[in-house]
C-alpha cells in the first residue's frame, strides 16, 4: 500500500491534509465565460509542457493528420448534399415544365449519397482513431506527471510542508493534472478541428459565392460585440459563484467533522443560519451566472438567423439569375451555421487553454521546488545498531539568521532513556526532527554508533528508529495492515505477537472480524487509547534499536493509561529511548533529562541533579507538583 508519507517503522506522523481546493471547477466543465487564473509565464510553461509531449510527437502528428482528414470529410458533406438536392430539384422542375423525356436522375443522386455515406463513415473512423491515439498519449503523460509529483513529494524537505497545506499538494495530483489530462485528450484535437473547420468552411463558402460569404461575414462583428458584452457582465457572477460554492462546501465540511461539538454547544441554529446566508448568496450568483451562460446560445442563434435571412435572400436572387444552383444555397446555409457555432466554440477553447496552462504552471513550479540534499554517494550503513547516540556541538535554526539550538553536546549510551522536557513551544520535537534528518543541522555533528548521520542514507537512518507519538497516525485499512506498516514483510503470526506485547490483542477480539476489523477514513471507530496501543504494536513489530516516544496519555482513561505505560516500558527495554515528556513525574528514572526553553537546551542531567541545581527544571517540576497537590 503506497501512502503519501512513509516514516519507516515509526508509529506516528502527520495526518493527511485537506482535500483539493473546495468548490473548484473540474476539468471539462469550464463554461465559455468562466473566470480563470491566468498563468504568470505562459511561454515558459508551454515550453515545459511541449517537452513532456516530445516523446509522443509521432503519435501527435498522426492525431493531427486524422483530425484534419476527419474534419475535411465533414466539410465536404454539405456540398455533396447540395449537389444531390440540385439534381433532384432540376429533375422536378423539368417535369413540372413539361420538358420531353424529363426524369429525376436517381442514379446520380444514389451515387452522390453513397459517396456522402462513405465520407461520413471514413470521417467517423478518423475521429475515433484520433481520439483513441490522443487519449492514450494524454493518459501516459498524466501517468508520468503523477509519478513525478509522487516522487517529488518523497524528495522534498520537511520545511516545504511546514509552509504548504497537504490539501494544496494533493490538488496538484487531483485538480491540476486532471485539468491537463482533460485538455490533452479532448481539447487538443478540438483546437485542430476548430482551426481546420474555420479555414475549410470559409473556403467552401467562398467557392460557392463570394457575395454570399461577404453577406454572412458582415454579421460576425455584431456577434462578437454581443458576446463581449455578455462576458464582461457575467465574469463577476462566475467568480462569486465559485467563491460561495467554496464557502458552502467549507461550512458543511466543518459542521460535519465537528458535528459533536456543534451538538454539545447547541450550535445547530447558528450553523443553519450561517448556511442559509451562504446558500442565499450562492443562489443569487448561481442563477445569474447560469442565465448569462445560457444567454450565449440565443444570442448566437439570433445573429445566425440574421445571417440566414441575408444569405437566403441573396442566394435566391443569385439562383434566379442562375449564378449558383439551388442546392448550393442549402449547402451554404449549413456552412454558415457551422461557421457561427465554430466561432462560438473558440471562446471556450481559449478559456480552457488558459486554465490548462495555469494548472500546468502550478504543477511545474511544484516539480522545481528545492529538494532535500542528496544522500552521499558512498553512504555508510551500520550492520549492527547498538543505539549509541552523540550530539557534538550542534547548532541549528529554521533560518540561518535565527539559530535556536546553540552548541549542544550530549552522549547517550545504548539502552539509556533520554527525556526531553520543556513548556509548550519550547522545541522538543525539533530535536527529534534533527535526529532523524527531517532537517539538517547548521554545524556540528550527530552520530549513531560513531557514524555521522549525514554520511548515511536517510532510509537506512530512519530504519533504526521506531516512533510512537501523541498524534496516532493510522490509515483507512485493517488493524492488521496498520500494525504491519512497521514491517511489511512480517507474517500474520509476527503481527499477532507484536499486538500481544502492546495489549492490542486484549481488545481486538471484541471487534467485528478481529484483526481484519476495518478502520474508517477518520479512524474514529477506535478509541484514542486503542489507537495509541496499535501504534505501539507497530513499533514492536519494527523492532528498532532507538525509540522516539511521546508519553502523553491525558486523553485516555486510567485503565488504558496503565496499559499504555506498561507497553511503553516493555518497548523501551534494552533500547535507547528519547521520550518527549509532558508530566515530569513519569520520567524521574530517566538517565538523562534535556531541558528546553525557547528552542534551546538550557539544562541537562538526571532528575536528582537537576533538582539540586534548583534551575528551570526544578521550577517546572515544582509547579506541576503543586498543581497535582491542588487538584488532589
Amino acid at each position: 500500500m503506497k501512502l503519501p508519507y512513509k516514516f519507516g517503522p515509526m508509529g506516528g506522523g502527520p495526518p493527511p491534509g485537506g482535500g483539493p481546493g473546495r468548490g473548484g471547477p473540474g476539468p471539462g466543465r469550464h463554461g465559455p465565460m468562466m473566470a480563470v487564473d491566468k498563468p504568470k509565464d505562459f511561454k515558459k510553461t508551454l515550453k515545459t509542457l511541449l517537452a513532456y509531449l516530445k516523446p509522443y510527437r509521432y503519435a501527435i502528428i498522426l492525431t493531427l493528420i486524422l483530425s484534419v482528414a476527419g474534419t475535411v470529410f465533414a466539410i465536404i458533406g454539405p456540398k455533396l448534399m447540395g449537389d444531390a438536392t440540385t439534381v433532384l430539384f432540376q429533375g422536378v422542375m423539368q417535369k413540372m415544365m413539361g420538358v420531353p423525356g424529363a426524369t429525376i436522375d436517381f442514379t446520380e443522386i444514389g451515387r452522390i449519397l453513397l459517396i456522402l455515406l462513405g465520407l461520413y463513415v471514413a470521417g467517423t473512423g478518423f475521429q475515433y482513431a484520433q481520439a483513441w491515439v490522443m487519449t492514450n498519449v494524454s493518459m501516459k503523460i498524466t501517468y508520468q506527471l503523477r509519478k513525478n509529483v509522487a516522487e517529488k513529494i518523497d524528495r522534498l524537505p520537511l520545511k516545504y510542508f511546514d509552509k504548504k497545506t497537504h490539501g494544496e499538494v494533493i490538488s496538484y495530483i487531483a485538480n491540476d493534472i486532471d485539468a491537463m489530462s482533460g485538455t490533452l485528450s479532448q481539447n487538443f484535437t478540438q483546437i485542430i478541428t476548430t482551426v481546420t473547420m474555420l479555414i475549410g468552411v470559409l473556403g467552401m463558402m467562398l467557392w460557392i459565392s463570394w457575395a454570399m460569404t461577404v453577406t454572412a461575414l458582415v454579421i460576425m462583428p455584431i456577434a462578437f460585440l454581443l458576446i463581449r458584452f455578455i462576458v464582461k457582465r457575467s465574469q463577476k457572477y462566475f467568480r462569486k459563484n465559485q467563491a460561495y460554492l467554496g464557502h458552502v462546501n467549507g461550512h458543511v465540511e466543518e459542521m460535519f467533522t465537528g458535528h459533536n461539538v456543534m451538538k454539545a454547544y447547541n450550535g445547530e441554529e447558528k450553523s443553519i443560519k450561517k448556511f442559509d446566508g451562504l446558500n442565499e448568496e450562492l443562489y443569487d450568483a448561481g442563477w445569474k451566472s447560469q442565465f448569462f451562460a445560457t444567454a450565449m446560445m440565443p444570442v448566437m442563434n439570433f445573429v445566425g438567423n440574421l445571417g440566414y435571412v441575408g444569405v437566403s435572400i441573396l442566394g435566391g436572387y443569385l439562383a434566379v439569375r442562375k449564378v449558383i444552383q439551388v442546392g448550393d444555397i442549402l449547402a451554404f446555409v449549413q456552412y454558415v451555421r457551422t461557421f457561427t457555432q465554430t466561432i462560438a466554440q473558440t471562446t471556450g477553447i481559449a478559456n480552457t487553454l488558459q486554465i490548462t496552462v495555469a494548472a500546468a504552471e502550478r504543477v511545474f513550479e511544484f516539480l522545481e521546488e528545492e529538494e532535500e540534499s542528496p544522500d552521499p554517494v558512498e553512504a555508510k550503513k551500520l550492520e549492527k545498531v547498538t543505539g549509541h547516540v552523540t550530539f557534538d556541538k550542534v547548532h541549528f535554526g529554521y533560518s540561518p539568521e535565527k539559530i535556536i539550538i546553540n552548541n549542544f553536546s550530549a552522549e547517550i549510551k545504548p539502552g539509556q532513556m533520554v527525556a526531553i522536557v520543556g513548556p509548550t513551544g519550547a522545541g522538543k520535537t525539533t530535536l527529534v526532527k534533527l535526529l532523524m534528518r527531517f532537517y539538517d543541522i547548521n554545524s556540528g555533528g550527530i552520530y549513531v554508533d560513531g557514524v555521522n548521520i549525514s554520511d548515511m542514507k536517510r532510509e537506512d537512518l530512519r530504519d533504526m528508529f521506531g516512533m510512537v507519538l501523541q498524534d496516532t497516525w493510522l490509515f483507512n485499512g485493517t488493524i492488521r495492515d496498520n500494525i504491519r506498516y512497521g514491517n511489511f514483510t512480517a507474517t500474520d503470526d509476527e503481527v499477532v505477537a507484536a499486538a500481544k506485547m502492546a495489549y492490542v490483542d486484549a481488545f481486538v477480539h471484541a471487534m467485528p472480524h478481529g484483526y481484519n476489523f476495518e478502520l474508517n477514513e477518520e479512524t474514529s471507530n477506535l478509541s484514542q487509547g486503542q489507537k495509541q496501543l496499535v501504534t505501539i504494536a507497530r513499533a514492536f513489530l519494527a523492532d528498532p534499536k532507538i525509540l522516539i516516544l511521546d508519553e502523553a496519555t491525558s486523553s485516555v482513561d486510567t485503565r488504558t493509561e496503565v496499559l499504555i505505560q506498561k507497553a511503553m516500558e516493555e518497548l523501551m527495554r534494552d533500547r535507547t529511548a528519547f521520550v518527549i515528556a509532558h508530566r515530569l513525574s513519569t520520567i524521574r528514572n530517566a538517565d538523562i533529562i534535556l531541558v528546553m526553553k525557547n528552542g534551546d537546551i538550557v539544562e541537562q542531567g538526571s532528575h536528582q541533579e537537576l533538582l539540586a541545581a534548583d534551575g528551570f527544571y526544578a521550577s517546572l517540576y515544582q509547579s506541576q507538583f503543586d498543581t497535582a497537590e491542588a487538584e488532589a
